[in-house]
């Protein structure tokens, strides 16, 4: 399939959630021009803030494929991902992005995002989230355990 045909499938995608009670963002995920795996926008029917159409393509991928790592893959969707979706799409190591709609068309809609991405160049102590340091001392366990596994599957 072409880029467009790949694209358009997204959007397809996108409008039929919108129809079936869904938010109005779609994803493809394709290796080779063609389809690896779709998502689709399912916060509310799944009351799942997470289950936004990307991060749901890259789990489709991720499951089928057998593996984390999705280099090789594209991904096309309706809409530029979110912070979280950017996010997944870069720990998932995809090759490239396509979006159709971008962040302003998505904020225009109600789907403003921008704060969040305001929030991240701030200070911890600065953000609107309360947060603070609690028991580093005990947390570092994990991490020193990790530093001296021998067969671990780094990622």
């Amino acid at each position: 399939m072409t880029k467009e045909e790949l694209m358009r499938k997204a959007i397809e995608l996108s409008v039929k959630n919108v129809a079936e009670g869904g938010g109005p963002f779609g994803a493809v995920i394709a290796k080779d021009g063609e389809i690896v795996a779709t998502g689709v926008n399912r916060v509310t029917p799944d009351c799942d803030p997470t289950a936004h159409a990307e991060v749901s393509a890259i789990r489709a991928a991720a499951k089928k494929l057998g593996t984390f790592d999705l280099s090789g893959c594209e991904i096309y969707t309706s809409c530029e991902p979110c912070p979280m979706c950017l996010g997944a799409i870069y720990w998932a190591h995809l090759d490239r992005m396509y979006y159709g709609n971008n962040k302003h068309d998505a904020a225009a809609i109600g789907f403003d995002d921008a704060f969040i991405y305001e929030e991240l160049d701030l200070k911890p102590a600065e953000r609107r989230l309360p947060s603070e340091v609690l028991l580093p001392e005990e947390a570092i366990r994990a991490f020193q355990d990790w530093t001296e596994k021998t067969d671990k599957v780094e990622y």
